[in-house]
């Protein structure tokens, strides 16, 4: 089967056998992968050397005989496998069904959108409390969609027109274009006490955008940092209003722990209630139920042949690349 991968820096489109099905992993035709590019092209341009993506939807081929909440034939999306490949291997714990009539496009982006959906889990946000979204790529607009979805009030931004414009498309209206207009936005929404809480999900480094957030969030507010950004704030701005500044690590609990991902060992839902994999469960629900527009966000539809092309249109010209996809199959 086909993979691509980057070695040493330079993408690599090679042929690996067919990975072998564990007790706790399934084997999945993959249909469409999600590309990310940030993290992606991060990795190339570090010249690290490994398998690309980790976003995708597909068709279960295979099961393990531990394997209980999916079965050979189901449509799953997945976070955290290698899916930019025919076929890829994923743990259990990776991989939530989805009902068929979900379109397979908007389905890729599960793995983004589980990364969104967590960065909102941190937040600690309750119904009717205001949320500010940061950067529009395609993890801004998840958020910023699955935000909306839980009936809290989201005022977004992003310098760039046609990010502002994608949003609009799906349905959300308090999409600003500047700082100013965040301040004022927020200063009506909350009758000037501030937004509860700010999600950075902007990736840059020449902005001081916590400073940014501390102006707009209220007395005990709190900002979580999603995206790539600068982490020097000013201390006195901080102490002003006694905030909490936190992370958003990937997409839930389990991330990184090996017993978790690949053993496919749970924690108890009475004291774990969102993890990784249950988030998954949740994007798949909000997907299935018509709460989210994604099809808005898909800018490029490619071949694995042409992942070099996807990079360099990404590098290009990004006011123009939103979501982009890898096509597998006819």
């Amino acid at each position: 089967m086909r993979a691509a991968r980057s070695v040493g820096g330079l993408l690599e489109i090679t042929d690996i056998p067919v990975p072998a099905v564990t007790d706790t992993s399934v084997l999945v035709e993959t249909s469409y992968s999600a590309v990310s590019t940030g993290t992606e092209l991060m990795v190339l341009r570090n010249g690290g050397t490994a398998f690309l993506g980790y976003s995708a939807t597909g068709i279960v081929r295979e099961a393990g005989k531990d394997v209980d909440h999916v079965k050979a034939g189901d449509r799953i999306v997945c976070y955290g496998a290698h899916t930019h490949a025919d076929y890829f291997l994923a743990g259990r714990n990776h991989v939530a069904p989805i009902p068929d009539h979900v379109d397979p496009q908007e389905a890729a982006f599960a793995g983004i959108a589980t990364i969104a959906l967590q960065g909102l889990r941190q937040a600690d946000l309750r119904f009717g409390e205001t949320v500010v979204v940061l950067g529009l790529g395609i993890v801004g607009q998840l958020a910023a969609q699955i935000a909306h979805a839980a009936a809290y009030r989201v005022i977004a931004m992003d310098l760039m027109e046609t990010r502002c414009q994608m949003l609009e498309q799906a349905g959300l209206q308090n999409v600003c274009r500047s700082p100013e207009q965040v301040q004022e936005r927020v200063r009506e929404a909350t009758r000037g006490h501030g937004a509860d809480c700010v999600l950075i999900c902007a990736n840059t480094k020449e902005h001081r955008l916590i400073d940014q957030a501390l102006d707009w969030i209220r007395d005990k507010g709190k900002i979580v940092i999603v995206g790539d950004t600068n982490t020097e704030f000013t201390r006195n701005k901080l102490f002003a209003k006694e905030a909490q500044i936190t992370i958003s690590r990937a997409g839930g609990p389990g991330r990184y722990d090996k017993e978790y991902e690949q053993e496919g060992r749970d924690y108890p839902y009475g004291y774990i209630r969102w993890t990784l994999q249950r988030n998954l469960d949740e994007f798949a629900r909000l997907l299935a139920s018509g709460r989210m527009n994604l099809k808005p966000l898909v800018t490029g539809v490619y071949k694995l042949e042409q992942l070099e092309e996807a990079y360099e249109r990404a590098k290009q010209a990004p006011s123009e690349t939103m979501g982009t996809l890898i096509r597998f199959g006819g």
